[in-house]
């Protein structure tokens, strides 16, 4: 794996915490985690790509900022978002929901998401993949969480603005880019009955689904994507494979994986394959469509409108 995209994922290991921090905090009353029964997901496919190793504890849900989360998820699915045929262009996206990989926030960041893109003609597809194990107990989660955070911010604390936290050991993303290549490979199969042009198939991702959009694009042998959006993803230099495609790329300056760094535009600008950077002066970090009364709510506008001036809406500009 590349080197330096393995320190930005280490970054969203790291700091995964800081979205959970408030639940012990003056603010408690709007950031704390309730637990959740699990809500239905009649469409969701199951992508068949197995279990976690090691994995004894259920998936299991919960609610925070209002949104609903899950955790300990061992069996990945794809949720397809299809719009209605008289909008449908062909064009489509995979998307993947963030949380560290150890939680996805399935709502702000998957669902809603989706929605809006089948609102514009685009078959939208939510990849909820494997996650890294976490405690069973909802306190025990919170707990391991608060102590991740703290030790990332002793990290951060010590370390230039301009360069990134100490990268940590490792974990294997290897069932996340599985089920990535499978979530390809069945909208690839499915293209037909789903009306997508297999051409314009890209992915977006949020945070570790970022970080995710862009491990797949760097290190799957099988997926083709005809562009990449990565979200509030880490912002460090990477290697920009031969057929990299183009990118469009979105965060704020107050968002904790910023830092001051602009490496994988540069990357992607260096090797001479489109890039589009929008970079707002608010908005924090996690903030799926937007929250009220910050300059990044409008990034999705601005994501539909590349994708139509790059013609991968091309269906629906030919009218």
């Amino acid at each position: 794996m590349n080197h330096t995209l393995t320190a930005s994922i280490a970054t969203f290991l790291a700091f995964a915490a800081s979205i959970l921090l408030f639940t012990t905090s003056a603010v408690a009353q709007d950031g704390t985690i309730y637990p959740l029964d699990a809500p239905d997901e009649p469409n969701a496919i199951p992508l068949g790509t197995g279990e976690v190793e090691g994995q004894t504890a259920p998936e299991t849900w919960f609610r925070q900022w209002g949104d609903p989360m899950a955790r300990n998820i061992s069996t990945a699915t794809l949720t397809p978002f299809l719009p209605e045929p008289d909008k449908a262009n062909g064009a489509a996206v995979i998307v993947a929901p963030g949380g560290g990989f150890r939680w996805l926030s399935l709502g702000n960041e998957g669902w809603e998401v989706a929605e809006a893109l089948a609102e514009q003609g685009i078959a939208a597809f939510v990849l909820k993949y494997r996650l890294h194990p976490t405690p069973e107990s909802l306190d025990g989660f919170r707990d391991s969480m608060n102590r991740t955070f703290d030790t990332a911010a002793a990290d951060s604390a010590d370390t230039p603005q301009n360069e990134e936290p100490p990268s940590r050991p490792q974990r294997d993303l290897s069932d996340q880019l599985e089920d990535a290549e499978a979530a390809y490979a069945m909208i690839v199969d499915r293209a037909e009955d789903w009306g997508v042009d297999t051409d314009r198939l890209g992915m977006i991702g949020f945070s570790a689904g970022a970080g995710l959009t862009m491990h797949s694009t760097i290190n799957s042998q099988t997926m083709k994507l005809a562009f990449i959006g990565p979200v509030y993803g880490g912002m460090g230099p990477v290697e920009v494979p031969n057929d990299a495609p183009p990118m469009f790329n979105v965060i704020a300056t107050d968002d904790f994986l910023f830092r001051g760094q602009f490496g994988v535009i540069k990357s992607w600008y260096d090797a001479g394959v489109p890039v589009e950077f929008h970079l707002y002066q608010n908005g924090g970090h996690g903030f799926g469509l937007g929250n009220p009364d910050r300059t990044s709510n409008r990034w999705f506008d601005a994501f539909i409108h590349w994708l139509e001036v790059n013609d991968f809406l091309a269906a629906s500009s030919e009218g």
